[in-house]
């Protein structure tokens, strides 16, 4: 894993193949351990600042769970207690909170943000979510994708997923791009004004060629979800889109999840993923949300495994 450390995540476009493949197997590794009833102290001494413009229940809960269990400490910071590139230029809080932390996570809007950590901290800053990326989630959707079948992180080539709903947020062009680099089909079913634009279609449909796979986008959701191991949906309207929800539900409508629409993958050991929190009755139905083929709350936890792999890798403790 020497390869790993030091680095940053911003983006899974970042990370190879079997970089990404090394994390996600890293991460079902750990989450055995912790199985076991295992208590590895490896980042003792170590720190980590938590960066958060926007609000978070499972992304804050890994990393501050995730760094404590194995010995460290985190310390959160909202905009309520940092300047974060109001009174103080971004790149010095760079710079400061990189001389006093081990590593740095950002949680908020701008990607240029975390860029400018990244670029400025001299430490690994991990994207928690920005509008454009959500790169540590899609960890924890293949990691959850493998539990399902049994397999490593390399056995998810071949296998298929899609995603329903908005077609351009951050978490459906991530899940494209993870899926993409690990051999994974990927569909997206969308209504035609909230599908990723011409030029990202295009550049997302020759990364899945690269590396031996298929992206497609359509306003069909059966078409979509046609042949699918994993069904996914994300609220109708990201953080800080709330007051575009009512224009969307009718044309989201047709796209909600429902026990039909997973009987259309026309596999019944399909299953259903969500990043969470769900708005159920909007994107997805109580009686999927609830059924056997939900794994959302897996997902869930898997966030903390996922995460603690990508924290252990890039300081070079594993």
């Amino acid at each position: 894993m020497a390869a790993l450390k030091d680095r940053s995540l911003l983006t899974l476009l970042d990370f190879t193949s079997d970089e990404i493949r090394t994390l996600v197997d890293l991460g079902l590794t750990v989450k055995a351990e912790r199985g076991r009833g295992e208590r590895p102290r490896r980042l003792e001494g170590y720190s980590i600042a938590l960066l958060f413009e926007k609000r978070s229940t499972r992304t804050r809960s890994a990393f501050e769970t995730a760094f404590g269990e194995e010995g460290g400490h985190a310390s959160f910071l909202s905009t309520q207690d940092v300047h974060l590139g109001t009174k103080e230029d971004i790149q010095d809080t760079a710079r400061v909170l990189g001389r006093m932390f081990d590593c740095i996570q950002f949680r908020g809007f701008k990607q240029s943000y975390v860029k400018a950590l990244a670029d400025h901290a001299g430490v690994p800053v991990y994207n928690g979510l920005t509008d454009d990326y959500h790169p540590t989630q899609v960890l924890a959707d293949l990691m959850t994708l493998a539990e399902s079948r049994g397999s490593d992180a390399r056995g998810l080539a071949g296998s298929r997923m899609a995603y329903v709903g908005d077609g351009r947020n951050n978490v459906a062009r991530s899940l494209a791009i993870g899926c993409g680099k690990l051999g994974v089909g990927f569909a997206i079913g969308a209504p035609e004004r909230l599908q990723p634009s011409a030029d990202e279609i295009a550049s997302l449909a020759a990364l899945a060629e690269e590396h031996g796979t298929t992206f497609a986008v359509t306003d069909d959701p059966e078409k979509a979800v046609d042949g699918a191991d994993a069904v996914y949906t994300d609220v109708w309207a990201s953080m800080g889109e709330e007051e575009l929800l009512a224009d969307r539900k009718p044309i989201l409508e047709p796209f909600r999840v429902t026990s039909a629409l997973m009987k259309s993958t026309g596999s019944s050991n399909a299953i259903f993923l969500h990043c969470l929190p769900a708005q159920k009755g909007n994107e997805v139905t109580e009686e999927v949300f609830e059924s056997s083929a939900s794994r959302v709350f897996d997902q869930a936890e898997n966030r903390k495994h996922s995460i603690k792999a990508l924290i252990l890798a890039t300081l070079g403790l594993q």
